[in-house]
Formats: C-alpha cells, sequence, structure tokens
C-alpha cells in the first residue's frame, strides 16, 4: 500500500529543499522569460500575443523529444553518485553532446516540416505569418538550449543546484532588458517586433550556456569528478542513456504534440479564444514550472538512493515531495480563482475592445484553478518513477491518456462543433485522470522490485 510507504524524514525534506529551491528558482526564469515575451507582445496587440503561444509552443514540441531524452542525464548523474562511481557522472554529458550534435540533420528536417502546420490549422493569415517567423528564428537556437539542458541536469543530478541556478538567473537578467530593447526598438536596437523576441532568447540562452561550461570546467569540478578525463564515447553509458532516456523523449515528444494539436485547434475558434489561451497558459506557466523544479529535485534524489538500494531514504524523498508540491499548489489554486479576472486584465492592451478576451479567459482561470492540484501529483509522482527508471511505463500510459485526450478534442471541438468552454473542460479531465493513473502505479510499487533495479543500473 502506497500509505504504508510514507515516511516524514525533516532530514531528507530538508535535502529536497535544498536542492529544490534553487531549481524552482531556475525554472522560474525560464517561466518569468517566457511570460516576459508575450507580455510584451501583448502590448502590441492580441495577434502578437496569440503568435507568441502559438510559435513557442511549436518550437518546444519540435525539439521537446530531445530535452526529454537529454534531461535524464540528471538521473543517470545521480545513480552514478549514489553508486560511488563519480567517473561516470561526467562521462554522462559528453554522451549528451554527442547526441546532440548527432541531431542536427533531425532538427532541421522537423524545422522544414512543422513551418507548414500553422497554416493547415486555418489560422488567420496574419497570425500565420507571425507564428513561422517567430518559430523559425527560436528553432536556430535550439542547439544551445539542448547543450544546456545536458549540462544543467548533469549539476541536478549531482546536487549541485545553486549552479544551475546562478547560470540561469543570470540568463534572465539579461534576457528581460535585452527582449524590451529588441522588440520596442530602445538603447540603439532596431524595433523587430515578435523577431526580436526570439533573438534575445537565444542570445540569453547562449551567455547562460557559457557560464554554466565555465563552472563544469572549474578546477574544483574537474578533480572531484574527473571531467578531462571524460571527453570520450563511452558505448556503456551511452547506450544506458538511450535505453532510460529515449522513453522520456519519446513521452514528452508526443504528449507535447498532442497538446501543440490541441492548441492549434482551440486557436481555431478565433482571435479571442487564441488571446484566451495565451493567458491562461501564461498564468499556468508560473506556476506548473517552478514545480518542476520540485520534480527536478525528487528526481536526483530518487535516483541517488537508488542508486545506492537505499529504499528507506527513497520513501522520505516521495513524503516530502507531496508535501511540498501540494501546500505550493494550494496556495496558487486559491489565488487563481479569487483573482481571476485581475489576473486576465495584466494582459489588456492599450486600446481595443477587451470584454470578450477578458469573459473566456476568467471562465478558464477556474479550469486552471482545478488542475494546479493534480498538476502537482503528476510531478511528484512522475518524478519519482522517472528517478527510478521506470520510463517504458510512464511513455505508454502518459502518451495514451494524452492522445485520447486530443482525439476527444477532435470531436468535440471539429465533429460536434461544441464551444471552447467544453473543450477546456475536457482538457482539464484529462490532467485530472493522469494524475490517478500515475497515483495508482506508485501504489503497485513494481519500480521498487530489486530485479526492476538490476536492469535499471544494467549498462
Amino acid at each position: 500500500m502506497l500509505l504504508d510507504r510514507i515516511h516524514f524524514s525533516r532530514d531528507i525534506t530538508s535535502e529536497l529543499l535544498k536542492i529544490a529551491l534553487p531549481m524552482v528558482v531556475s525554472q522560474g526564469t525560464f517561466a518569468v522569460m517566457i511570460f516576459t515575451d508575450r507580455y510584451f507582445m501583448s502590448q502590441i496587440d492580441p495577434i502578437h500575443m496569440a503568435a507568441a503561444l502559438g510559435g513557442g509552443v511549436a518550437c518546444f514540441f519540435s525539439f521537446c523529444f530531445f530535452s526529454g531524452l537529454f534531461s535524464y542525464s540528471n538521473a543517470m548523474s545521480a545513480q552514478y553518485l549514489g553508486s560511488g562511481e563519480y567517473k561516470k557522472c561526467a562521462k554522462v554529458v559528453t554522451q549528451g553532446f554527442i547526441m546532440v550534435v548527432l541531431s542536427i540533420p533531425l532538427l532541421i528536417l522537423i524545422t522544414v516540416a512543422v513551418s507548414s502546420l500553422f497554416g493547415a490549422m486555418g489560422h488567420d493569415p496574419t497570425l500565420i505569418d507571425l507564428e513561422q517567423r517567430y518559430y523559425k528564428l527560436l528553432m536556430l537556437g535550439v542547439v544551445i538550449t539542448l547543450a544546456k539542458v545536458c549540462v544543467s541536469s548533469y549539476f541536478a543530478g549531482i546536487a549541485r543546484t545553486k549552479v544551475v541556478m546562478i547560470c540561469d538567473v543570470c540568463g534572465l537578467i539579461l534576457n528581460i532588458p535585452l527582449c524590451y530593447a529588441m522588440v520596442f526598438g530602445r538603447f540603439g536596437f532596431p524595433e523587430m517586433g515578435i523577431e526580436g523576441a526570439a533573438l534575445s532568447t537565444i542570445i540569453s540562452t547562449l551567455f547562460a550556456f557559457i557560464l554554466f561550461m565555465m563552472f563544469y570546467l572549474a578546477k574544483e569540478h574537474r578533480e572531484k569528478f574527473h571531467v578531462l578525463e571524460s571527453f570520450h564515447f563511452d558505448k556503456g553509458i551511452f547506450k544506458r542513456f538511450l535505453r532510460l532516456g529515449a522513453p522520456s523523449g519519446v513521452e514528452i515528444f508526443l504528449n507535447v504534440a498532442a497538446f501543440n494539436l490541441f492548441l492549434l485547434m482551440f486557436q481555431g475558434y478565433g482571435i479571442a479564444e487564441a488571446a484566451s489561451a495565451a493567458i491562461v497558459f501564461n498564468w499556468d506557466i508560473l506556476s506548473f514550472v517552478p514545480m518542476i523544479g520540485i520534480n527536478i529535485g525528487i528526481i536526483s534524489l530518487i535516483g541517488r538512493f537508488v542508486g545506492a538500494r537505499d529504499l528507506e531514504h527513497a520513501n522520505a524523498v516521495m513524503t516530502a515531495g507531496f508535501i511540498l508540491a501540494l501546500s505550493y499548489s494550494a496556495v496558487l489554486a486559491l489565488i487563481f480563482i479569487t483573482f481571476r479576472f485581475p489576473l486576465v486584465e495584466v494582459f489588456a492592451p492599450p486600446q481595443g475592445d477587451f470584454s470578450d478576451i477578458r469573459e473566456m479567459a476568467g471562465y478558464m482561470m477556474v479550469g486552471l484553478s482545478c488542475y494546479a492540484m493534480a498538476d502537482a501529483l503528476i510531478l511528484v509522482s512522475g518524478g519519482v518513477l522517472r528517478g527510478a527508471g521506470d520510463t517504458a511505463w510512464l511513455m505508454k500510459v502518459s502518451t495514451f491518456l494524452h492522445w485520447a485526450m486530443l482525439v476527444a478534442q477532435y470531436f468535440v471541438i471539429r465533429v460536434f462543433e461544441f464551444g471552447p468552454k467544453v473543450s477546456w473542460v475536457v482538457f482539464c479531465l484529462l490532467i485530472v485522470s493522469i494524475a490517478v493513473v500515475l497515483m495508482y502505479r506508485l501504489r503497485q510499487g513494481h519500480w521498487r522490485d530489486a530485479d526492476a533495479l538490476d536492469r535499471v543500473m544494467a549498462e
């Protein structure tokens, strides 16, 4: 029984907070960066804001398989740290960099293919042009983003999350004024609009990656983890990376594909609905992304204790994760439902009628309040299962549920032509159903079996 494995430990909770809080800040910088881009776009007009949402989601969809694969360096580094194999931790990063280079031709093909999707979904021609320009520019910086994912996930895995926080915060500090200057033509920059938002993101990401490499190649770090000896192909670690990380990548890719296709269909309702979705998902990002910091901390600690075969401490990590995530999400849910209209009006443009967007987005904020707690359950449960190497099961079940939602949305939106409010209710029900299924998997405890753990650690 899951309840039998609930063990509160103040020390473990403190350690999880020590790892997770810098990651909450780090993930929060990503959320603020996206929030800022869309806010600046909203000050131009609702079409630019909708384009920033559509183009940004399409970009993440295009590289999310690789991001899911490379981010598994978190769990792998933690597992090697727990088993005392320090030299292998840095080798994980090298194998990740090799895979980033190998992914470049496929990323080019994906960019060409995805660019045509905006028009196929029946969007307004003005919206299509802005979405494509934003998307193509963001894709130019994807290789830098993926290399950064490899090294930042590694630092999370070895519990050096303050490094991740410092680098990402510095990137954000550069991004906000740079984005403002490049979008609106300030401080000597030409006025570039949505293209300026994309270029500022690339420049800030490159700056953060350079900072990561400075920490990675620092003397103290080189000596403990033998970094300079790690720059070579390691067949065993490479194969293990692919075996455990690929299901995570496939899961994220197919789930984001389902979400992206749903969003594109939802935006087909009209400009007001598209702008409403952009507003609500902006606030969703500010709530959801920091909770990913807790998820990353859980993956790191679970991976370490799995490597050390210490399942008692793994139980304590699971308990601490649920306490922290549910407490945080409960506060956010209350804020979202109580102040939904003031939060929506933050994105009101200086001119024009905002009433339709205000009404629709206010309704959607109620749904966001309802599934915020489910998000917490998903991130904690998924973090435990991913850290323990149960990635194949996660891929199959999570993918099935997301695509079942997409099929349901197709009938809701295209076949039966129900309104956007019905579509939003169906989306919220999906989030709750995923939480229920993942909690059931935790209760079963298959991921704890000794044979399963041996298979996870095998190269």
